[in-house]
């Protein structure tokens, strides 16, 4: 189970290495956050929204998976 409070401290702090994607299971847009510093930058500032809804996500596979 992922935890959203770790979610956005890892974006906060590791957000433009693309961690916090990287944590939710998000793997591909994770390495797209690396190679380009957060898409310059926005999509790091529009993943303020979005990290609640990736753990969220992640959690759901889990739940599906192992339930």
């Amino acid at each position: 189970m992922k935890d959203k409070s770790l979610a956005y401290i890892l974006w906060f702090f590791l957000g433009f290495l693309g961690v916090h994607r990287m944590y939710c299971g998000k793997w591909i847009t994770g390495i797209i956050w690396f190679l380009t510093c957060g898409l310059f930058g926005i999509g790091w500032l529009l993943d303020v929204f979005l990290t609640s809804r990736m753990v969220d996500y992640a959690n759901a596979i889990y739940k599906s998976k192992y339930n």
